[in-house]
């Protein structure tokens, strides 16, 4: 895949996730914007690739869904952690966000407020984690 694929599946996920909630579908919801977030770093790792280039050596841990591990691989940890000492609330909102894990998507339990909250984290207009990739994609 391409980084506008990444990119436009990030986008798609948020828009089903954002669906699913209003529905009342929160498990869904939750999972699909852990997809978009890890989508959206895959994006930025897409944008540091070379074409034509051997593949680097940590490409194995590229196909990763660990949002820390490819937050590192996309190499934003260190602007993230600049932009959460100045904001506060970015760092809140990535404490949510990184807590996502793709076995979420065998969890029936998953409530209303975590979805909520999730999506918040997300998409909050200045504060918004999948706001802030997007700003680097």
């Amino acid at each position: 895949m391409d980084r506008s694929t990444f990119q436009a599946l990030s986008n798609l996920r948020r828009v089903e996730a954002s669906a699913l909630i209003r529905a009342g579908h929160y498990a869904g919801g939750y999972y699909l914007l852990g997809y978009a977030v890890e989508c959206a770093f895959k994006a930025c790792i897409c944008k540091k690739t070379v074409r034509h280039s051997f593949p680097p050596r940590e490409a194995d841990k590229l196909y990763s869904h660990k949002l820390e591990d490819l937050r590192r691989l996309a190499g934003l940890q260190a602007q993230m952690q600049a932009d959460i000492n100045a904001n506060a609330a970015l760092g809140v909102n990535w404490a949510i966000v990184r807590d996502w894990t793709e076995q979420s998507r065998y969890d029936l339990t998953m409530g209303r407020a975590a979805a909520e909250d999730l999506y918040s984290a997300c998409t909050a207009r200045t504060n918004g984690v999948l706001r802030w990739i997007k700003n680097r994609w």
